[in-house]
């Protein structure tokens, strides 16, 4: 069997999120108890107990603040599992797509037939002043000079597409307020006040040209999904609801042009999505939505360009053009996404796939796309020094 045959997804959990705002009523739990529920809620839609695990497969992302990184084979202590594989990814926002690759390709070799996949993280936990882990060269090489994480580096980025293509923040900010009215739709997002063009263009920057609006917003909380080839799905009779991953593939460390002078208006998208194209068979004309990682408004737009959904450059006069509502003519992010669902941490890569999925089983409510048969998601993660990030993957799902 290759992974190209395909595998499928037959449950999925999502916890509510929060801010850890205790004098407004809000949960502050830890990151086991967000593993351990987001496990639960998937173990249970999957139709599954606790038990079917035992010498499976588990997976693990997210971070444990602020302890800025948690062992996997201490989370399955902590839940009580005991698997013949335990896979890790650290990729960031590609960490959810990481260990969905991973789990289908330990299906396809054979070493197991099902995978539950956990992501969780607290970040509003954080109590101590320099917890979150920091690389050697943001230390030495941008930190001394004003750059100070990821706002900064992407308004590089950004500023540099707006001089290289002409994109209008009008047009970044139609992606924040459509976001926002999904979010508006969706019982799980933490932000539901409406959001006007007016009221993004006349936010505050936070790093110029980058505006309050055009980053998404953190929050704790736990993902969960359950991978199994599709022979274990119909056996245990998941076949109706199973989402089948039609392609999917990975590009990491990809430069467009000279590696000494990498175009940093470029992701690795540009490559993955054309290999999972490839291997799926599916054109871009038959895809009902797209959930791009959305750490920001212009890598939406960025993605949206390099996932061939139109020439490099013409993203800010795509989404002019296009309706990006649930119910339009390009559906994106549907429930909201990170920059108004909220960014669970490390285990933000995991949202894009929950809600892939949650579309495709007819499960969107408000907000569902009609007649939804084919989506496709991304995870991008690790913003380095340079150039762009460092790690893409695009991931293609349908229902048969």
């Amino acid at each position: 069997m290759s992974i190209n045959d395909g595998f499928s997804i037959i449950g999925y959990g999502e916890t509510p999120v929060s801010r850890a705002r205790i004098d407004k009523g809000e949960s502050k739990l830890s990151v086991q108890e967000y593993f351990a529920w987001a496990a639960e809620l998937a173990i249970k839609d999957a139709g599954l107990e606790k038990k079917d695990l035992d010498g499976k497969g588990i997976g693990v992302t997210g971070a444990a603040y602020p302890h800025a990184e948690i062992y996997s084979p201490e989370v399955l202590q902590d839940l009580g599992f005991s698997s013949s594989l335990t896979l890790r990814s650290d990729a960031g926002g590609m960490g959810g797509a990481s260990l969905l690759y991973q789990a289908g390709s330990a299906i396809a070799s054979g070493v197991v037939d099902l995978v539950l996949c956990l992501g969780a993280d607290t970040p509003m936990n954080i109590t101590t002043p320099g917890a979150v882990r920091t690389w050697r060269y943001e230390s030495d090489f941008q930190k001394p000079f004003g750059m100070m994480g990821p706002n900064s580096q992407f308004a590089f980025i950004q500023r540099r597409h707006m001089h290289q293509y002409g994109t209008r923040e009008e047009d970044l900010g139609k992606i924040a307020v459509t976001q926002r009215s999904h979010a508006m739709k969706n019982p799980n997002a933490y932000l539901k006040t409406p959001l006007t063009l007016e009221q993004y263009l006349g936010s505050r920057m936070i790093a110029d040209p980058i505006r309050m609006f055009d980053a998404c917003i953190q929050v704790n909380g736990g993902l969960a999904f359950v991978v199994a080839s599709k022979e274990k799905a119909e056996k245990l009779g998941r076949k109706d609801q199973a989402v089948n991953v039609l392609g999917i593939a990975e590009s990491d460390n990809y430069y467009h042009g000279s590696l000494l002078r990498p175009d940093i208006t470029y992701l690795g998208i540009a490559d993955s999505a054309n290999k999972a194209f490839e291997k799926s068979g599916v054109k871009r004309s038959e895809v009902n939505f797209f959930q791009p990682y959305d750490d920001y408004t212009v890598a939406v737009l960025m993605e949206i360009e390099d996932a061939g959904f139109c020439v490099k450059g013409e993203g800010s006069k795509f989404v002019r053009d296009h309706d990006l509502s649930y119910d339009g003519d390009f559906p994106v992010n549907t429930g909201g996404a990170q920059l108004s669902s909220g960014q669970p941490g490390m285990a933000g890569g995991m949202v894009h796939i929950v809600e892939s999925i949650r579309q495709l089983r007819g499960e969107g409510g408000d907000r569902q796309v009609k007649d939804a048969k084919i989506g496709v998601a991304t995870g991008i993660g690790a913003i380095s020094y340079g150039n762009s990030l460092v790690d893409s993957m695009t991931m293609i799902f349908g229902k048969e």
